[in-house]
């Protein structure tokens, strides 16, 4: 099977996991790598979902494998290593690009609300994170792992507020892992976007053309983000160029934060 050791005629074919990696910035981030040439496993919930990304995808459809798991419960996390790494020795980088969001005030939210947003949002990205380390601790090819959290991580915002709390951890968390991590040589960064063009912002909008172009507005750029561009910036975090980047919190607003 191929794995971080194969070789694509003269370039090195990295292991590339992603967390939501079959809609949105996580699908968007494989296909990048895929283009690249690397081998990328999309960790997810819904098989039907990987169906729909395989016949999207431009380039790569053989190198682009899935492993079913709901990341909010830590055994499940674990299991999908356990089977990643029963086809491939290492992994060079993790995207942990799953996540959930919702608007409520404080004032409605139940816990059951607050437990499916920290457990996907936090949870899910710090057991993968404790999981996956002996794979990466294992490749030669600068070892990365990319968090991906929000503008609402770095700032708040209105009616979001378990939101926030879940994307404030993530950036944190990705501060105080790169300081741990640094001695493996693991780089370990974070993206923190404001209003990308994916299906979850589309179901949003629902069709609202003026809500829509309300929202884009607020940028200084005058709009809001591409899912490409979310994952041009992971793409970058993940690479050899990007060697001397760990702990950084990377703004991918359209200015937003810089308001």
């Amino acid at each position: 099977m191929p794995g971080s050791a194969f070789f694509l005629g003269a370039v090195k074919m990295r292991t590339i996991v992603i967390t939501g990696g079959t809609s949105g910035i996580g699908l968007a981030t494989a296909q990048l790598f895929l283009d690249r040439g690397d081998a990328v496993v999309a960790v997810a919930r819904s098989k039907e979902k990987y169906d729909a990304a395989l016949t999207k995808l431009t380039e790569g459809q053989n190198r682009y494998y899935f492993v079913q798991a709901d990341i909010s419960k830590c055994g499940q996390c674990k299991n999908a290593v356990d089977k990643i790494a029963a086809r491939f020795s290492t992994v060079d980088v993790l995207v942990n690009s799953a996540g959930i969001y919702q608007e409520k005030p404080i004032s409605d939210v139940e816990e059951k609300d607050f437990d499916e947003i920290m457990g996907v949002n936090v949870k899910g990205t710090y057991f993968m994170c404790k999981y996956m380390l002996r794979l990466l601790q294992q490749s030669t090819s600068s070892p990365a792992i990319v968090n991906v959290s929000s503008d609402a991580g770095v700032n708040g915002n209105y009616f979001c507020s378990v939101y926030c709390a879940s994307k404030g951890a993530v950036t944190i968390f990705t501060k105080a892992l790169a300081l741990e991590l640094a001695s493996y040589s693991i780089r370990v960064n974070c993206i923190c976007p404001g209003d990308i063009d994916t299906p979850l912002t589309q179901s949003q909008f629902d069709g609202n053309i003026e809500a829509a172009q309300e929202t884009a507005s607020i940028y200084p750029l005058g709009r809001i983000g591409t899912a490409r561009e979310a994952a041009s910036v992971i793409y970058f975090l993940a690479s050899a160029e990007a060697s001397f980047v760990t702990g950084a919190a990377w703004a991918v607003d359209g200015g937003l934060t810089s308001c």
